[in-house]
C-alpha cells in the first residue's frame, strides 16, 4: 500500500479551456487546475513505486476542507472533530478527486482505468489536504 498526504486546499477540476491555434481547436486545463495537478505530480514523484503499478487498484481519498467561519464555535468544532458535521456543499467529490487521479497517472499507476474500487470522502479540517491510500489488488 502507498499512503501519503497532498498538502493544501484540494482544487476541484475545472472545465477545460478552449483556444484556437491556426485551423484547429486546442484544449487545456484552467490555471488553478493545472497548478494543483503540478503539486499532485510533485507529491506523487516523492512517493512513487519503483515502477508504475500495473495491477488493479483501490483508491481511497479523504479530502479535508476548512470549515466556514460560522462553524468556528465550540459546539460546531466538536461536531467537526467527531466527524458528525461534514461538508455538503460544492465542489462535488468527483471533481475533487479528478485532479488527484490525473496527477498520479504515469507516476503511481499507468492509467485511471486500473482503478476498480474508489472511496472518496469529504471532511472539515483546520489543515486543508488530501490523504491518499493506493492499494494494489490481486488480479
Amino acid at each position: 500500500m502507498i499512503q501519503f498526504t497532498v498538502p493544501g486546499p484540494v482544487q476541484a477540476q475545472e472545465r477545460p479551456r478552449f483556444s484556437r491555434m491556426g485551423k484547429g481547436v486546442r484544449t487545456h486545463d484552467a490555471p488553478k487546475s493545472r497548478n494543483y495537478k503540478e503539486l499532485v505530480k510533485l507529491v506523487a514523484w516523492q512517493n512513487k513505486p519503483l515502477e508504475p503499478i500495473q495491477e488493479s487498484i483501490r483508491l481511497e481519498v479523504d479530502v479535508f476542507i476548512i470549515p466556514p467561519k460560522k462553524y468556528h464555535t465550540k459546539p460546531k468544532l466538536a461536531h467537526i472533530a467527531s466527524g458528525e458535521l461534514r461538508p455538503t456543499t460544492k465542489p462535488d467529490l468527483d471533481n475533487l478527486v479528478k485532479g488527484i487521479k490525473d496527477g498520479f497517472s504515469k507516476i503511481i499507476w499507468n492509467d485511471d482505468a486500473q482503478i476498480v474500487e474508489m472511496v472518496v470522502r469529504k471532511f472539515y479540517g483546520m489543515q486543508p489536504r488530501a490523504e491518499v491510500k493506493v492499494k494494489v489488488l490481486s488480479n
